[in-house]
């Protein structure tokens, strides 16, 4: 016997129901994570409206240990060149991996 549309509306609910209470335990994993992604958004936005503090801690660093402040500068130029130089490769390889799972398929 078929069920009625009454009927099957009901098993429906009941079903989206226990469906939202599993999905509501298992995004408890992801409360941590998102928090302190949170906080560094956060951050990063009170560090953009107040610059000022950002520059006076440089200062600070490159006055009380130059040879540190000239050190992370370098790391910092050789960083930022290394990403120049592979950006173009990255951006390639997850315009392809994006295609990939796309159509279902599995990383290469």
């Amino acid at each position: 016997m078929k069920p009625t549309l009454v009927e099957r509306q009901t098993a429906l609910r009941i079903r989206s129901a226990e469906l939202r209470a599993q999905m509501a335990l298992q995004s408890r994993a992801l409360e941590a994570p998102l928090a302190t992604a949170d906080r560094l958004r956060d951050g990063w936005r009170w560090l953009s409206r107040h610059r000022q503090w950002l520059w006076l801690g440089g200062a600070a660093l490159a006055l009380l240990r130059p040879r540190r402040t000239l050190r992370l500068l370098g790391r910092g130029w050789l960083g930022w060149r290394a990403l120049r130089r592979w950006q173009p490769l990255m951006a390639v390889v997850i315009d392809t991996l994006r295609r990939s799972t796309a159509t279902g398929g599995t990383p290469p």
